[in-house]
């Protein structure tokens, strides 16, 4: 396996981790919950990063020694395929399905955080991690169906969705000025600490 390789998959992993940590947190009493931060950052150090929030409030994260960046490049409807494993942000639809804000295509082999949870990139928003099964071309997009263990769900995937692919990236592609996602995790001092910062393509905020 190349290094390149093994990169990706430990970022996959770390990430796709990081997304599953809610549902799995949610069931562990007393569990503190993960923080997911959006926004640019400020400051960079080489153990910590200030991350300023849309509501102008910063956020310090501690990184951890053998931190990852996962990198976020746009791709098109057609990065969707059977068999794919993906995350995707949606909004539930009256008819039980849902209509996808985002969707970001995970590195083969990388299959975890699978589940239909909330999320909070809007309100009432859903994040569905899972397999690709039948893709269906439409006017208003592709219709694809995720399953996960236990459930699927049906989803709309329209024009305006962002789709992305997650491969390694590098770390000076964070610094000052950049918009990055990062799950933190609340530490026993009240600090937030996180393995992985994801950055998108050319700077373009994540859009998950």
């Amino acid at each position: 396996m190349t290094a390149r390789r093994t990169s990706i998959l430990a970022m996959g992993v770390l990430l796709s981790a990081a997304l599953s940590a809610a549902p799995l947190l949610a069931a562990a009493q007393d569990a503190p919950q993960p923080q997911r931060v959006r926004g640019k950052v400020t400051s960079l150090t080489a153990d910590t990063m200030v991350v300023k929030l849309k509501t102008g409030t910063p956020i310090t994260v501690k990184l951890a020694p053998t931190w990852h960046v996962a990198a976020l490049k746009t791709v098109t409807l057609a990065a969707i395929q059977p068999g794919s494993f993906i995350g995707t942000t949606t909004i539930e639809r009256p008819d039980g399905t849902g209509r996808s804000l985002e969707v970001h295509v995970f590195p083969p082999g990388v299959k975890m955080g699978a589940g239909h949870y909330a999320w909070d990139l809007r309100p009432h928003s859903m994040m569905t991690n899972g397999d690709v099964g039948k893709v269906v071309t439409g006017p208003k997009g592709n219709t694809i169906e995720v399953s996960y263990p236990g459930g699927a769900h049906t989803v709309l995937v329209p024009p305006s969705a962002k789709i992305v692919e997650m491969g390694a990236g590098d770390r000076t592609m964070v610094k000052p000025g950049v918009s990055v996602f990062v799950i933190a995790q609340k530490q026993a001092d009240g600090t937030l600490a996180a393995d992985t910062v994801v950055v998108g393509e050319k700077g373009a905020p994540p859009p998950m």
